[in-house]
């Protein structure tokens, strides 16, 4: 895909008519609510053998906040506290299997996930006025604290967010998620609840990510170490699914025009087929993965600047995560510039 068929492509869609807010409430969110929330309250990954994960849950809440629905946040988090919040700690474990006997196969819980959770219950209370469990944001932005930072090698002063409290980290080594920094919630978490530490990581991580951004390539997992950045260990090296979500936190964060937003719609650019955008790229740019998903384009939109479009169709027709990156997407888009 070159620069002028992506920039033709987003100025028609800019130009075309779009959903108005209420629109987008009364058609779209209801299907992805039928198609991915069981009544129960267990948000399903169909792309991933309908499993469940935290940041899945905490994604539900975050939508049925935005759009206003109260039983479904209520249903969600009767769900989530029911069966993943069962860590010694108020972070929740990030996988549930319904496949296995055990329906929790790793315990360890996924620091993005509880991020949205926490966030959710704050924007409840904050901006719907809804009146939730005062102690779940609480707690959980105590605990990400005090298990989930870890002093940046190169600068000990600074804090890094760890992907987990179970992370393996070392005094040179950090493993670090650059798609985990939604700086608002961090931000704003951090201010609710005399966190000083989260807005800390948050303006270390929005640096890190223009550090990231100055190499020409931002990746879903990277090591932080005293000298310099360093392949992960554990993961590929490679700038993915993860990174996609990385525009959607900044411009949800305010922050546009960070430099990181340009880098991920670069990559998204490089694509080959007509129509689609690279959804995974390696450390040497050869795109490992393309799609033309309406979710994608969202992310692509959103990073060059353009309102993205949502519809009942598109959310009706799409697997779970692009699906759901379109739904945040226009949240996003309502709320970055505000």
């Amino acid at each position: 895909m070159n620069r002028r068929f992506l920039l033709s492509g987003l100025a028609m869609a800019a130009a075309m008519p779009r959903l108005g807010r209420a629109d987008a409430e009364r058609d779209a969110w209801p299907i992805w609510r039928e198609r991915f929330v069981a009544p129960d309250g267990r948000v399903v990954d169909t792309g991933q053998h309908g499993i469940s994960h935290s940041e899945g849950q905490g994604y539900g809440l975050i939508l049925a906040q935005a759009f206003g629905d109260r039983e479904t946040f209520d249903r969600i988090e009767s769900w989530t506290r029911a069966h993943i919040a069962n860590r010694q700690d108020a972070l929740m474990s990030w996988k549930w299997d319904p496949a296995q006997a055990e329906n929790i196969p790793d315990w360890h819980n996924a620091t993005d996930g509880d991020l949205f959770r926490a966030w959710a219950h704050l924007r409840a209370s904050l901006d719907s006025g809804w009146s939730t469990d005062p102690s779940v944001a609480a707690e959980i932005a105590r605990d990400i604290v005090r298990l989930c930072l870890a002093p940046d090698p190169r600068v000990p002063g600074q804090p890094l967010l760890m992907p987990g409290a179970e992370a393996v980290h070392q005094p040179g080594r950090v493993l670090v998620n650059p798609s985990y920094y939604l700086l608002r919630a961090m931000r704003q978490l951090g201010a609710a609840y005399e966190a000083p530490e989260l807005g800390h990581a948050a303006d270390h991580g929005e640096a890190l990510l223009s550090e990231l951004a100055g190499t020409g390539f931002v990746p879903d997992w990277v090591a932080v170490t005293a000298e310099g950045f360093d392949k992960p260990e554990d993961h590929d090296f490679r700038s993915s699914y993860d990174a996609l979500r990385i525009p959607l936190y900044l411009v949800w964060s305010g922050r546009g025009d960070h430099p990181a937003v340009g880098t991920i719609l670069r990559m998204l650019m490089t694509a080959t087929l007509p129509g689609h955008f690279a959804v995974s790229t390696d450390a040497e740019g050869q795109v490992l993965g393309q799609s033309n998903e309406a979710g994608f384009h969202a992310i692509a939109a959103l990073a060059a600047g353009v309102v993205p479009q949502l519809s009942a169709d598109s959310i009706a027709t799409q697997p779970y995560y692009p699906a759901t990156l379109q739904m945040l997407a226009y949240v996003a888009a309502r709320e970055g510039r505000a």
